[in-house]
């Protein structure tokens, strides 16, 4: 393998050099990113090159120059040995940028999930293809064709061979009322009035000629009506106004899939700075997925203690409160902001976060009934507990427990970063189970 080789394999190499998005999520540096742009560690690969030894060691060549000889060439400006100001300017290197649209479709397939967002609010109504039909319209759309084919198997369906029936009013003793009877038992749509003024139009001698019925038929051969149609043709078609339709557009409902994801988090003194850092771990990938899912995307951040305010999104993984906690007041606020976005225009994310200490009963007669009230397509707990569960802290369990049979439910432990990959898949798979 010559250098050229080499050099592309490490190209390569260089090319796959992305973090792994799950070691990102779990152990990246998050906050390098923007809300809108995914800033994921590159692994630097050094290309190889040959150094020289700069030493004098003598040998071959040492001595005068003579003409011919190669000669030391003079530094040139931008060697590297001139004195100046180090460059400003970043390596472009060191970061692989995605949008979240990216980012989604990579966790969708490192997840194995294929989460379709559902479009809610119309924003726009087109007229497609004149594919719909009604009763009435304008002339300009009737259907011909349809009224034609409708005519046609009218046509088909009322025809009848009228020789073949008039062979029959000629058995002798046989007269109208007969022969009715007997084209009704052959399927043959012929009327009564038909047959009485055929009837009428046989001479006496012809209404003898055959001795029989059996005798007519083993003499006369029944045309069919395509037999007939074929040597014939057809002068009529028999069109009736309930066969009429008119086409009209169809009407195309364009639905913008808007989003809004209500993140709340315990800010209350236990909640210490390695739990901080799970609910930022977890929480920052799933409004990357989201944003990067829908066409419009909003975010409300609650943070609580005993009591809930709304804060922004920086305040919203660094704030600490010395409070204690009661979850009910962030759901109560939850509620009244998401008036803001009604349940038939918008999709809604309501994450939680915290490590699942609440204050006495307030779970089961605060937080388990506001959240059956708030119409979402996923309400979701995460608990973070680095070093296990804690003797109060059941929140998360009493939630699972009780909606342990709902599919617009999950609920999520996280003790470490390692764990954080998986609470996202189950709360993502949760969502695609609807689907």
């Amino acid at each position: 393998m010559g250098l050229r080789e080499d050099l592309e394999r490490y190209r390569e190499v260089g090319e796959q050099r992305r973090q792994d998005l799950a070691e990102f999520i779990q152990y990246g540096d998050l906050g390098a990113s923007r809300p809108d742009s995914v800033q994921i560690p590159i692994k630097i690969v050094d290309l190889p090159e040959f150094a020289y030894d700069q030493r004098d060691k003598g040998g071959v060549g040492k001595g005068d120059a003579e003409e011919g000889d190669p000669v030391d060439a003079q530094p040139r400006p931008g060697d590297g040995d001139e004195e100046g100001d180090p460059g400003e300017e970043s390596g472009e290197h060191e970061y692989y940028e995605m949008d979240p649209e990216e980012f989604a479709r990579e966790l969708d397939e490192r997840l194995g999930l294929d989460l379709e967002p559902k479009g809610k609010k119309v924003i726009e109504e087109t007229e497609g293809d004149f594919t719909d039909i009604t009763r009435t319209g304008p002339t300009s759309t009737l259907d011909f064709e349809r009224l034609f084919k409708e005519g046609l198997k009218r046509k088909l369906a009322m025809d009848f061979d009228g020789e073949y029936v008039r062979e029959a009013l000629k058995v002798d003793g046989w007269g109208p009322a007969t022969v009715y009877e007997w084209a009704r038992g052959k399927h043959i749509p012929v009327s009564k009035a038909w047959i009485e003024d055929a009837y009428d139009d046989l001479s006496p001698d012809e209404t003898a000629t055959w001795a029989s019925i059996e005798e007519m038929e083993a003499n006369v051969d029944r045309e069919s009506t395509a037999a007939r149609i074929r040597r014939e043709g057809v002068d009529e078609v028999p069109f009736r106004r309930e066969d009429e339709r008119y086409r009209y557009p169809e009407i195309i409902e364009e639905r913008e899939k808007n989003v809004v994801v209500v993140n709340i988090r315990d800010v209350s003194g236990s909640m210490r700075q390695k739990k901080r850092e799970l609910v930022e771990r977890t929480f920052t990938p799933l409004d990357w997925y989201l944003q990067g899912k829908y066409d419009h995307a909003e975010f409300v951040y609650i943070a609580h203690d005993a009591d809930a305010w709304a804060v922004d999104r920086d305040e919203f993984f660094g704030i600490r409160s010395g409070g204690g906690t009661r979850i009910s007041s962030a759901y109560e606020l939850a509620a009244d902001l998401l008036e803001e976005y009604p349940w038939s225009e918008w999709n809604r994310y309501v994450f939680a976060a915290g490590d699942s200490e609440n204050s006495s009963n307030d779970t089961e007669e605060g937080v388990i009934p506001l959240m059956e009230q708030i119409p979402a397509n996923l309400h979701a707990y995460v608990e973070t507990q680095p070093s296990g569960n804690a003797i109060n802290a059941t929140h998360a369990e009493e939630v699972e427990r009780h909606f342990r049979d709902s599919d617009t439910v999950a609920v999520a432990y996280v003790s470490g970063p390692d764990d954080v990959v998986d609470a996202i898949e189950t709360i993502l798979s949760t969502e695609e189970a609807q689907e």
